[in-house]
């Protein structure tokens, strides 16, 4: 089988990657990514001589790059990962969520429902952002209503909607996964989890919005990544599976847990972490809480999470311990020059 992923030098495309190539040696996947700021492609360097993956730089909000590398992949299955996904950034500068979400899902989906001699599964990778806000009580379900607060959000909510479209109107197989908040190894810091982790063995502040009781279910990425291959080996075409950790937790809570990891693996004071918490004024359109109710996958697919929150936030903060130099390399502008001295002479279409 033919594998086109997008956004394979991301957070969560680099977890799947270096999950599924070495153990589908049957399968022959092709990572297009842009190479943007929060991609890494030193992440997959294992992977480099592994003769059923290849690498191309491509951006998918150039339709006719999207054409051609289709045209010399001739993909049988699309797992799109490539977005735009911090928020705050969507709200001061949205318009390259628009591109990238938009405009870069619509490029896939033409060249998947115009590709010659066989029929593309086109599986989007979405969030669970786009049904907007819970009260107290509730959980989301595949048959919650849109209502999304951000222009993130709004921008994923769209191409949701031309997914489904596209398997209406033109008959591409699709499959839709929306999921919670995702965290693990290789996310880039300017996520809460790996921000509060770096702050924090820097000594500096971290920063919680308004009063720290918005709640959140989190999802470690090595159970998304098994997620999406249950939904591919065992969902149904057409069909939208919610994917979450049932891992609720409010983001105050969701600090001191991380500050008590950190004291016990740095075996330093508590105290030293939990001092540098600090309240700063709340975003705009900030969501209450999300949760989802993953029953369909579970009863669809056979697939629940296997990390509870203390057992994935755990690997995590080992993992930011152990791995500080990574995360130092791509937030001074190190890995970024990396990229150029071996790509900088290439084609970025």
């Amino acid at each position: 089988m033919k594998i086109l992923i997008t956004g394979g030098a991301g957070f969560i495309g680099s977890n799947f990657l270096l999950d599924s190539v070495q153990a589908r040696k049957n399968d022959h996947f092709v990572n297009a990514d842009c190479l943007t700021y929060a991609a890494n492609l030193q992440n997959l360097s294992s992977l480099e001589g592994s003769s059923n993956y290849e690498f191309s730089r491509t951006d998918i909000t150039n339709g006719q790059a999207v054409f051609d590398l289709f045209e010399k992949v001739e993909p049988d299955v699309v797992f799109h990962f490539a977005a735009e996904s911090h928020v705050d950034r969507s709200i001061t500068g949205p318009g390259a969520f628009i591109q990238a979400n938009v405009i870069g899902t619509f490029n896939l989906l033409e060249a998947a429902r115009r590709q010659k001699n066989k029929d593309v599964l086109f599986h989007h990778v979405s969030t669970d952002e786009v049904y907007g806000s819970l009260g107290p009580q509730g959980l989301f379900t595949e048959k919650t209503p849109y209502d999304p607060s951000s222009p993130y959000s709004a921008s994923k909510a769209s191409s949701d909607h031309l997914v489904r479209a596209y398997h209406r109107t033109y008959g591409l197989p699709v499959r839709i996964t929306n999921c919670s908040n995702n965290y693990g190894p290789y996310q880039f810091p300017e996520k809460l989890i790996p921000l509060m982790i770096r702050n924090a063995l820097q000594k500096k502040p971290l920063p919680i919005y308004g009063n720290g009781k918005n709640i959140r279910d989190w999802l470690y990425v090595g159970d998304h990544v098994s997620a999406i291959w249950a939904v591919q080996d065992r969902g149904k075409v057409g069909e939208t599976y919610n994917i979450g950790g049932n891992n609720e937790s409010s983001n105050i809570d969701l600090v001191q847990t991380l500050c008590r990891l950190l004291a016990e693996i740095t075996n330093k004071p508590e105290h030293e972490y939990l001092d540098l918490i600090t309240y700063v004024k709340d975003r705009p359109g900030h969501d209450q809480r999300y949760a989802i109710d993953a029953t369909k996958i579970k009863e669809e697919c056979a697939w629940t999470p296997s990390e509870t929150i203390e057992t994935g936030l755990r690997k995590t903060v080992e993992w930011y311990v152990q791995n500080q130099e990574w995360v130092e390399s791509i937030t001074s502008g190190e890995y970024q020059e990396w990229i150029e001295k071996n790509y900088g002479e290439r084609d970025k279409s």
